[in-house]
Formats: structure tokens, sequence, C-alpha cells
């Protein structure tokens, strides 16, 4: 606490020894003036009177001093009091001001504290969420995967039922004789035999609808006409145009290869009839796949 006090009161200090020592030194001073008076007065005792004299202006004067001093000491005192004083306010100023710094500290490291704290909860809140994001997005993802498998193992049954059908199907056809002489292949006798045909890829397929009517029309790669249908047997006739060539299909019944031959192909190319209705047939062309011009 010494090193914090005012300078003036540092002067105050080292003035207090010094004013004792003046104080001792005069009161020194008396006593051999006593002393010498003593002397003096045994000595000159014919002069004691003169002496009394002198003595009593030595004494009035050491009074005075003595006086002097008393005040000079008092003086001193009040400063060594004012001094004290002045010392413990600076020391209480030094212990507020240093109670109010370490306040000062103490607050701005809670606010640090809480600072941090307030970080470190809001990384851990993103933490949280983007880990809550990724697991949720792993179940969905998972999810995801299970339908897929799912799905496919559907697929798969599917395919695998829609092949035995196909298989079934295809075992059901049958290949019968065409009008030309020439055996033909697998007949389908309704859409889904058809389909089944389309999926073995052994021939080409072109449906049509044909209604009566004046002029012929291009089925694939010829041309037909209707000329009549009789729904009650079953029955009809057509005129085919292929290879510039004029030929007439003549009462000819549902399911029945109706054969012709085109320049291009070995292979004869086959009507197939599947219905018959009044003034309209319905049914397709077969086409071979390979086509050549024939030697």
């Amino acid at each position: 606490m010494s090193d914090s006090l005012d300078p003036s009161g540092s002067s105050s200090g080292v003035k207090i020894p010094i004013l004792f020592g003046a104080v001792v030194a005069l009161v020194g001073a008396s006593l051999y003036q006593f002393y010498e008076v003593r002397q003096i007065r045994a000595d000159l005792d014919s002069t004691r009177e003169a002496l009394l004299d002198q003595i009593s202006k030595v004494h009035e004067t050491s009074t005075v001093s003595s006086k002097t001093n008393r005040q000079s000491v008092e003086s001193l005192k009040e400063q060594m009091d004012e001094a004290r004083r002045q010392a413990s306010i600076l020391a209480g100023q030094a212990k507020v001001d240093a109670t109010k710094h370490a306040d000062e500290l103490a607050a701005k490291l809670e606010k640090a504290q809480q600072e941090q704290a307030a970080k470190v909860a809001e990384t851990f809140t993103a933490v949280t969420g983007e880990v809550s994001k990724v697991r949720d997005d792993a179940n969905s993802t998972k999810t995801r995967v299970g339908e897929v498998s799912t799905d496919l193992a559907n697929v798969k049954t599917d395919a695998a039922t829609t092949r035995a059908e196909l298989e079934k199907t295809i075992s059901d056809l049958k290949s019968t004789r065409g009008d030309l002489g020439v055996q033909s292949g697998l007949i389908a006798t309704n859409g889904k035999e058809l389909a089944a045909l389309r999926a073995l890829g052994e021939r080409n397929y072109t449906e049509f609808r044909l209604t009566k009517e004046k002029s012929p029309r291009k089925v694939g790669e010829v041309q037909m006409r209707l000329k009549s249908a009789d729904m009650k047997k079953n029955r009809y006739t057509i005129e085919l145009i292929a290879d510039d060539k004029l030929v007439e299909k003549k009462d000819k019944t549902i399911n029945e290869p109706v054969q012709f031959m085109l320049s291009r192909a070995t292979l004869p190319f086959e009507i197939v009839v599947n219905e018959v209705k009044k003034d309209m047939i319905s049914g397709y062309i077969s086409a071979p796949k390979v086509q050549q011009a024939r030697n």
C-alpha cells in the first residue's frame, strides 16, 4: 500500500523524525543552558542579581522556545495524523478500485462464459440437426431401397408369371396348313395370343380392321378390299392386291391362314381373320422376318 501513497505523504513521513530530532536538540540545549547557569551561579555569587536578571531573560527565551517547539511538535503531529488519514483514505480508495476492477473482470468472465456456452449450445443444436437430418435421409433411403427391392421382387414375380403365361399361351397355339398348302406358323385367335407371338419375335405382325368399301385399303405391304362378310357362318371374301396382282380369297373362315407370296420373300405371308361382323372383319397379317428375292 505504501507504494500507492501520494508523494506529499512520503515527504511528511520524512519530516517527522527531523522535527523530533530538532525538538530533542532544543531540549538538550536548554538543559545545557541550565547547567551552565548553575555553574555561573556557583562561580559568580557576587554577581547574583545580574545573573538572575540574565537567567530570567534566558528562562524567558527558553520558555518561548519551548512553546514554539511544542507548537511545532503539535503541528507535526497534526500533519502526521493527516498523513495517516490520507493514507487510510488512499488505501480505502485503492481497495475500492481493486474491488471494482475485480467486479469488472468477474462480469467480463461471466459474459465470456455465457457467450461460449451459447456458441456451444448453438453448435450442438446445429450438429444435432445435421445428425437428425442425415439419420432421416438414411431412413428415407433405406425405405426407398426397401420399396425398390419390393418393386423389383414384384417385377421379377410379374415377369416370371408373364413368362409362364406366355409359355402356356404359346403351347396352346396351333399350326395348320394354309390355303396354299404350306404349313403355316402358329396361329393367334385373339389379342392375347397375338401378343405372345410378337414376344416370340419370329415374324412381324400388322393388325387391321377392314370394312366393306368400294376401293381397296393399304394394310402393311399389300392392299385389301372386303367384298362380303357372313357373320352367322364366320366367313368372308376379300380382294388382295400384291406385287400389282389382284387375287380373290373367297369364302374364307375365321382363324384360317390365308397365304400369299411376294417376290421379295421365299416364305409366304399370311392373313388371319379373328372376327367377322356385318360388313367388317378384323385380324392380322403375318410377314416373315427375313425377306429376299426368290430365284
